[in-house]
């Protein structure tokens, strides 16, 4: 199945990482119940339809990793693998 985001939303693969403590011990992702805060761009919408009827172009693009509020992510499964929709509104930076 594929997934295909509508108007300024775009799908985004999380990306968990596990911390280390100083002393070197991994905590698994498990450990801390927040959502992710970072993920890939796996497809982006048109854009936001604008009043005069164009769109206006989004500023990501599919393979950027990005960094969004934690909170405001719509958590999806499709085969079997999590999937975040966002609006482009709730991104707030590109990692580079």
């Amino acid at each position: 199945m594929k997934l295909k985001p509508l108007h300024d939303h775009v799908i985004v693969k999380p990306i968990t990482e596990n911390e280390m403590t100083k002393s070197g011990i991994v905590l698994p992702d498990t450990i801390d119940k927040e959502k992710p805060e970072k993920g890939e761009v796996i497809a982006v919408g048109e854009g936001k339809l604008l009043d005069n009827g164009q769109r206006s172009p989004l500023g990501v693009k599919v393979g950027d990793k990005v960094m969004f509020k934690k909170y405001s992510p719509d958590e999806i499964k499709v085969d079997g693998v999590e999937y975040l929709i966002i609006s482009e509104g709730d991104i707030l930076g590109i990692l580079e």
